[in-house]
């Protein structure tokens, strides 16, 4: 099966990983691109374990309608030991070979993108990524699809509890997503006007946490939210909970609150709509273009490709003016 650029006809589609909002508005402009270009587009169900398991089927642009405002993603998403290992990726490759596809566009994140790297090396296959993560972890991008949609449900929430927490003069811990990267607990805290961010990209020290409560203290604030990523080095939000209870007794009437897989869920945002039909038309000329083993992601408004081996082994640099603003605008 020839891959050169001007031969590929049937460009398959999968979502890969934990699902984020956006990825059916990705999934509807792939497929509705590659039918402007007179191309197939197929859908990959259950991601690479569909691939496996042959779950391929036609699609159509009818097969994507009235999906660019729902959560989730229709193609379905798993993770696959399977597809680590020579048997299960040899079985995937007779798979695209039966099914005639001549390249690949998966959405995912960071275990996405490593699987179709070693995929595309291994059989000399064209795959482009599109990052579909609500961390927003993934180098080459400045904002991964499903992150703005997370952190707006993240600030609702956030709000609801600075209610409850004026009410009763307490002190919350809410703990967001975040196991290695604390973009989502960033731009919450600073939309949530919370007193206090915790990151695991940047260890301050519990102590920094206590000064920030006897500042809020002494200018006898009615409420006090802390936002914490669940990678936080400093422990759970439950272990905080307790450190602070030893430090200062009960002067604080603490609370825990854990978001949970509700960041991942509801209608995407227009950002994040915009962002994931954006990259799936791309993704498909950047296939028509020769493009191969690459992601595709937006920097300073302009769309830019970075190297699977590159989005996969390096990590997004947290801003540290953003930490800066916190500090400031949290006193």
């Amino acid at each position: 099966m020839s891959t050169k650029q001007n031969d590929i006809k049937n460009i398959g589609v999968l979502t890969s990983g934990g699902d984020a909002p956006g990825m059916n508005a990705a999934i509807r402009a792939v497929v509705r691109t590659c039918v402007y270009y007179e191309l197939t587009p197929y859908g990959i169900y259950q991601g690479y374990e569909g691939l496996i398991d042959n779950e391929i089927q036609k699609m159509d642009a009818g097969s994507v309608k009235h999906i660019i405002h729902q959560g989730g993603t229709i193609l379905k998403s798993a993770r696959s030991q399977a597809f680590k290992t020579e048997e299960g990726m040899e079985k995937a490759w007779r798979n695209v070979q039966d099914n005639d596809l001549d390249a690949m566009v998966v959405i995912g994140g960071d275990g996405t993108f490593t699987g179709a790297m070693k995929f595309g090396q291994k059989y000399d296959f064209p795959i482009v990524g599109i990052p579909g993560t609500i961390d927003n972890d993934i180098y080459g991008t400045d904002f991964t699809v499903g992150f703005d949609t997370a952190v707006n449900t993240v600030v609702e929430a956030v709000d609801k509890i600075r209610d409850t927490a004026t009410s009763h003069n307490r002190l919350f811990f809410i703990e967001v997503m975040g196991r290695d990267a604390g973009f989502i607990a960033v731009y919450s805290g600073i939309a949530a006007g919370s007193e206090e961010v915790l990151i695991p990209e940047k260890d301050r020290g519990i102590e920094k946490l206590f000064e920030s409560l006897q500042r809020t203290s002494q200018r006898q604030k009615t409420s006090r939210l802390v936002i914490v990523a669940e990678g936080d080095k400093n422990g759970s939000v439950y272990d905080l909970e307790d450190k602070v209870k030893e430090r200062f007794g009960d002067r604080y009437e603490t609370k825990v609150t854990i978001l949970g897989h509700v960041q991942r869920g509801g209608r995407p945002s227009c950002t994040d709509r915009v962002l994931a039909s954006q990259l799936g038309v791309k993704s498909v000329e950047a296939l028509l273009d020769g493009r191969r083993n690459v992601m595709i992601g937006v920097r300073d408004r302009k769309v830019r490709y970075t190297d699977f081996e590159k989005a996969t082994k390096q990590n997004p640099k947290m801003d540290e003016e953003l930490l800066r603003i916190a500090d400031i605008i949290s006193i």
